[in-house]
């Protein structure tokens, strides 16, 4: 068994899909009117050529951007009350439980070194010398 044979599509029926594709594209489209910058994006700021004469132009400052700008840049546990996703609420509180007291001997640990963990930390610093020099 052979599978039919399919006609190909007229030029009628291409315009009717054609159409009906951009009927459905419409029906969800947004026409945004209000232009903003994207807070989130760093500003660079191109200057006028330098031979450029005339009169210097008075920069308007828009205070609701700045503001925006600002807060974007902010790290998120200062721009949110509580963590917004589950990653963030690993480490969303870095403040210590205890202050940390290095002359408290429960807490701290220091590394210490005996004869023998100095003799082999020699012992392996020249074997890594003798290996790099030949």
């Amino acid at each position: 068994m052979s599978k039919p044979e399919k006609t190909p599509l007229d030029v009628v029926h291409q315009n009717a899909i054609h159409v009906e594709t951009i009927q459905k594209e419409q029906r969800t489209q947004k026409l945004y009117t209000e232009f903003n910058i994207n807070p989130y994006k760093k500003l660079h700021v191109l200057t006028d050529k330098p031979t450029v004469g005339g009169e210097e132009m008075e920069a308007v400052e828009d205070h609701s951007f700045i503001q925006a700008h600002h807060h974007a840049w902010l790290e998120p546990t200062r721009k949110y009350p509580h963590p917004q996703t589950e990653s963030q609420e690993i480490g969303w509180f870095s403040k210590p439980l205890i202050i940390s007291d290095r002359s408290d001997r429960r807490l701290s640990f220091p590394r210490q070194n005996t004869e023998i963990t100095k003799y082999m930390d020699a012992a392996w610093r020249l074997k890594e010398q003798t290996r790099n020099l030949s």
